[in-house]
């Protein structure tokens, strides 16, 4: 008996042996429900010709073409994907809205005996759903930024928190995306829906009576734009401000973009969309300096005429309370481990709505016990 349900919580999903989306794979590419599967019972060409003739020419004709598409495709799946798959195998099945693509799947799975079940109404109740909790309602979790000037560590220290225990939301990887001018990584970035989907199955599986950490940052990351419901939460949440010396900043960027500087003609294109209030000579410069290999150097240029400039006049702009400063005094993994414990230990210490703009900083050298 085929099953119908709404319930898309982490648990209810993780229940099913698999989610079977069975969209054409270019829907299926644009955002899908975390952890499916594409088993297309048309293919993206199919869909469009049964649409044409549909739309154009004989809807009979439509339907009885695209019927024979959808069960040579199924046949298919079974003898393929699904061959190893024994009596016990319980699958959720879900189209664009639950019509006639994830029935026919679903009809076809009850009859070889599976306990399928179907979602209601499709992708389009996981969207509705995704939309409700980053548009439409307040962010439950109670979040603190790490913040800091460019190559202070943040994404790094988030590992390391993570590693001992702490709740975090690391929003580049998210993003698929260093959150810089430099930071576009192979691959590219997810739709914005699809990024919108990883936020809110990664919040949804956060405990929202315990702190989650993010890094702060501004309202984009690439291409990408966080959601109004996060953003208002991340934009009232108290910070942890690290400072890192300058040396350990800059061997920090040569280490994290080190694919970026081994590709010249990547570099090269990412110093011409430095903004333009940059002088043309100084930009000449850094891509001489950067097409010599002298990547160090152009770090350390950039973060004192670029990045420390932008993140002086971000900060004058926003208005988080400060929870803790932590001294970072270099970015290796042990470095990172201390400062992990001296952020862990804010968290510990202090309330979320303590105020103590005079703090004196917390020392996360390696030599910290």
């Amino acid at each position: 008996m085929i099953r119908r349900t709404v319930e898309l919580c982490p648990g209810a999903r993780d229940a099913f042996d698999a989610i079977i989306d069975v969209r054409s794979p270019a829907e299926f590419a644009l955002d899908h429900i975390p952890g499916a599967v594409n088993l297309p019972v048309l293919d993206d060409e199919q869909r469009a010709a049964v649409g044409t003739e549909y739309v154009r020419g004989s809807k009979f004709l439509a339907r009885r073409t695209g019927a024979a598409m959808v069960a040579r495709n199924i046949a298919a799946h079974l003898e393929g994907p699904l061959a190893d798959r024994g009596g016990s195998f319980q699958p959720l099945v879900y189209c664009w809205r639950g019509g006639q693509r994830s029935n026919a799947m679903a009809t076809v799975m009850d009859q070889v005996g599976w306990p399928v079940a179907v979602l209601h109404e499709g992708y389009q109740t996981w969207r509705r759903q995704v939309t409700a909790a980053l548009y439409d309602q307040p962010v439950a979790h109670r979040l603190m930024l790490l913040d800091g000037p460019t190559g202070s560590g943040k994404t790094a220290l988030l590992t390391a928190l993570a590693a001992q225990g702490a709740q975090t939301l690391d929003l580049e990887a998210l993003a698929a995306h260093r959150g810089s001018l430099f930071g576009a990584l192979a691959g590219g970035q997810p739709s914005q829906k699809a990024f919108e989907t990883r936020l809110h199955d990664a919040l949804s599986r956060l405990d929202p009576s315990r702190p989650v950490v993010a890094e702060a940052e501004s309202s984009k990351i690439g291409a990408r734009v966080i959601p109004p419901s996060l953003w208002a939460a991340m934009s009232l949440a108290p910070v942890i401000e690290l400072t890192v010396p300058l040396a350990a900043r800059v061997a920090h960027i040569v280490e994290t973009y080190a694919d970026i500087a081994a590709d010249p003609e990547a570099l090269d294109r990412a110093l011409t969309r430095l903004p333009r209030h940059h002088a043309r000579a100084s930009v000449a410069e850094w891509r001489e300096m950067a097409a010599r290999g002298e990547i160090a150097e152009l770090a350390a240029q950039l973060i004192e005429a670029h990045y420390d400039p932008a993140y002086l006049r971000t900060g004058q702009t926003r208005d988080r309370p400060v929870l803790e400063r932590v001294l970072v005094t270099d970015l290796t993994p042990p470095g990172l481990a201390a400062a992990a414990q001296a952020v862990m230990a804010a968290l510990d210490a202090r309330s979320p709505d303590a105020r103590p703009p005079d703090a004196k900083p917390l020392d996360a050298g390696p030599g910290r016990p």
